[in-house]
C-alpha cells in the first residue's frame, strides 16, 4: 500500500502509514506529550480512521523525546486537567450543544461549576480515548518511549501490546494532585494486576520503572531505547500479516471476558466464530493447513 509521508497528519501528532502499519507519534515534546483536548479528539479521530481503514491492519502508538504521554495538558486550564474550561469548550461542541461550551467556560470564569459538568467533560474526554483504542478493530501497541502519567498511562495500558523502553516510567499522579484516577485507570489496573497492586500504584503515586512493570505484568517486554522503534515495527508487521478479522474478534472476546458470565462469554464465542468463518482469511487459513503451506491472509 502507498506509504504516507513522515509528519503528515495534525500539529501535534505525526502520522505516517507502511505496510498496512499505522504509526501514531505524540509530537509535543516540550510537554511531555501532554494532551491538550483539540489533540485528544484528533487522536480519537486517528484511531477510528484506522479502525474503519481495510488496508492498516496494525497500529504503533509512540511519542517523540523523552515522554510518551504526560497525560492532560494542565497549563491554561482549571486543575484536575480532563476537568479544564477549554477541555468542556470542545466537549460540549462535540455534544452538538451550540453554544453550551462557550457558557459553561464563562461560568467557571466566574467560579461557577454546573453539577454534571465533570461527569460529562470525563465521558467525552479521557474515558472517549481509552474507548477508542479498546474498541479500535485493529491490534494497537504502545511503544512506550518515556514517562507515561496519569491518563498517557492509562493510555498505555489500554493498548493491546505494551512495549517499553528501559527508560520508561509509569507513574498514577491522581493522588499526587488530589485527583481520583480518571480515563478508566480504576477499571484497567485491577484487570492487569489485580485490586491490591492497583491501590499500592494509585493510592502512593510512586514512579513505577520499565523493569517492575514488565514483572508485575503491565508490559509485554522491556527493550533497550534505541531498539524500540525496530521491534514495535516488527511486532506490528507480523499482526499487519495475519488474520486481521479474526484478531480483531480475538480483541473484543478477551476484552469482555472478565465483564461476563460463561454462559454469556460462550455465546459470545460462537457468536464469533460464526462471523468469522464467514472470512475470505478463515477459508485461508483452513486450505493453507490441507494444502501444508504457509497461509496468506490479506486481512478480508
Amino acid at each position: 500500500m502507498p506509504v504516507t509521508p513522515p509528519g503528515s497528519g495534525s500539529p501535534g501528532i505525526l502520522t505516517t502509514t507502511d505496510g498496512h502499519v499505522t504509526r501514531l507519534t505524540l509530537d509535543r515534546p516540550e510537554a511531555l506529550n501532554a494532551l491538550t483536548p483539540v489533540l485528544r479528539d484528533e487522536l480519537i479521530g486517528l484511531l477510528a480512521d484506522a479502525s474503519a481503514d481495510p488496508d492498516v491492519r496494525a497500529v504503533i502508538l509512540t511519542g517523540t523525546g523523552r515522554g510518551f504521554c504526560a497525560g492532560a495538558d494542565l497549563r491554561g486550564g482549571a486543575a484536575g486537567g480532563e476537568r479544564g474550561a477549554g477541555d468542556q469548550v470542545a466537549g460540549q461542541r462535540m455534544a452538538g450543544m451550540p453554544g453550551a461550551g462557550e457558557r459553561v467556560a464563562g461560568q467557571q470564569a466566574a467560579g461557577e461549576r454546573v453539577a454534571g459538568d465533570v461527569a460529562r467533560t470525563l465521558r467525552l474526554g479521557a474515558q472517549r480515548l481509552i474507548a477508542a483504542v479498546l474498541d479500535c478493530e485493529k491490534p494497537v501497541i504502545a511503544a512506550v518511549n518515556g514517562t507515561a502519567a496519569g491518563l498517557g498511562a492509562h493510555l498505555a495500558l489500554a493498548c493491546d501490546l505494551v512495549l517499553a523502553a528501559e527508560s520508561a516510567r509509569f507513574i498514577e499522579v491522581f493522588a499526587r494532585r488530589g485527583l481520583v484516577p480518571d480515563g478508566g485507570g480504576a477499571y484497567l489496573l485491577p484487570r492487569l494486576i489485580g485490586p491490591q497492586r492497583a491501590k499500592e500504584l494509585m493510592f502512593f503515586g510512586d514512579a513505577l520503572t520499565a523493569a517492575d512493570a514488565e514483572r508485575l505484568g503491565l508490559v509485554n517486554r522491556v527493550v533497550p531505547d534505541a531498539d524500540l522503534p525496530k521491534t514495535a515495527h516488527d511486532w506490528a508487521a507480523r499482526l499487519a500479516a495475519g488474520p486481521t478479522r479474526a484478531l480483531a474478534l480475538t480483541k473484543q472476546l478477551v476484552n469482555a471476558s472478565l465483564d461476563t458470565d460463561r454462559a454469556t462469554a460462550f455465546a459470545a464465542e460462537a457468536a464469533a466464530q460464526e462471523i468469522n468463518m464467514m472470512t475470505a482469511d478463515a477459508r485461508e487459513g483452513v486450505a493453507s493447513f490441507v494444502e501444508r503451506r504457509e497461509a496468506r491472509f490479506r486481512g478480508r
